[in-house]
């Protein structure tokens, strides 16, 4: 049912990464810029991420033997150094992801190229080097963004949702791997409940709401295909819930043949097995569209 499968190292049935996006208290700055500082419940939910989720969420890949991929706002990065260091020292890749998760339908033009220059020289002052990957807020890359990113010499990016596996992007200005999302492996979903920036979602249970993921896996698995969760250490970071993907985590390892590895390395390999002629990825050719499509 995947009509092109990517072969993946040592004949894994499926490459897996559970990405996660550490926003903190980005959200209520970003949504709510007058008055956040006095908001302190969405300040302190925010901060629950970095300061209680996100060592629990290392504790448990250190113990699996497993790199993943963060990708952080750089004002995050700037606030949470202590948290995004510790995510470094154990091996784990920190992806571009705006500067303070500004959506960039929005924030376009010249203050979209400010916010992204912003961005990369945290990354260099604080992380050591820049970024390889990128996640848009709210997945809402643009065109402008796409040329910035070929520019800056980005591998790849991780916000479209136009494939279940990695494929790659073409523009005029040059090209870089998709590796898609989806809100079905979202925790947005079944765990926001945020009613400062516009989120009231029922909330469901650990089990059921993560049941959904597991679903999703199997048939990746089933055909060759490739897993990707993206969520929240202030949702799916939370003790119940993380206990339930600590335990899938687990049983995985012991019982599936997959890879799990931060997606630079899993953009790496695809480009590694089509630069020797044994993949050819789709291309999908950018942008879709010139002008505004009217009725």
């Amino acid at each position: 049912m995947i009509r092109n499968p990517i072969p993946w190292p040592n004949g894994a049935k499926c490459a897996c990464a559970i990405t996660f996006d550490i926003d903190a208290d980005s959200l209520i700055h970003v949504s709510r810029p007058k008055d956040s500082h006095r908001r302190l419940y969405p300040i302190s939910m925010g901060r629950y991420g970095p300061d209680v989720a996100v060592p629990r969420i290392l504790e448990t890949y250190k113990r699996l033997g497993i790199k993943q991929s963060f990708y952080v706002p750089a004002w995050c990065i700037d606030n949470y150094a202590p948290t995004i260091e510790a995510i470094l020292a154990d091996g784990h890749e920190v992806g571009h992801h705006g500067y303070i998760h500004e959506d960039p339908v929005v924030t376009h033009g010249e203050a979209q190229v400010e916010a992204f220059e912003k961005a990369m020289e945290v990354h260099r002052r604080i992380c050591g080097s820049a970024p390889r990957g990128y996640r848009a807020p709210v997945y809402n890359i643009t065109p402008q963004v796409v040329d910035l990113l070929i520019e800056n010499g980005f591998s790849y990016e991780s916000s479209l949702m136009g494939d279940d596996i990695p494929y790659l992007l073409k523009t005029d200005q040059g090209q870089l791997w998709e590796v898609p999302v989806h809100w079905g492996c979202d925790d947005w979903p079944p765990f926001a409940h945020y009613e400062e920036i516009g989120y009231m979602m029922p909330v469901r249970g650990p089990t059921d709401g993560l049941r959904a993921f597991w679903e999703e896996f199997e048939a990746q698995y089933a055909y060759g295909g490739f897993f990707m969760l993206i969520v929240h250490p202030f949702l799916t970071g939370r003790l119940a819930r993380w206990r339930v993907v600590d335990q899938w985590l687990e049983e995985t390892l012991k019982t599936k043949d997959v890879w799990f590895a931060p997606l630079e390395e899993i953009v790496a390999h695809v480009q590694q097995v089509t630069d020797s002629g044994a993949y050819t990825p789709r291309v999908d050719d950018l942008p879709y569209y010139t002008e505004p499509v009217a009725p």
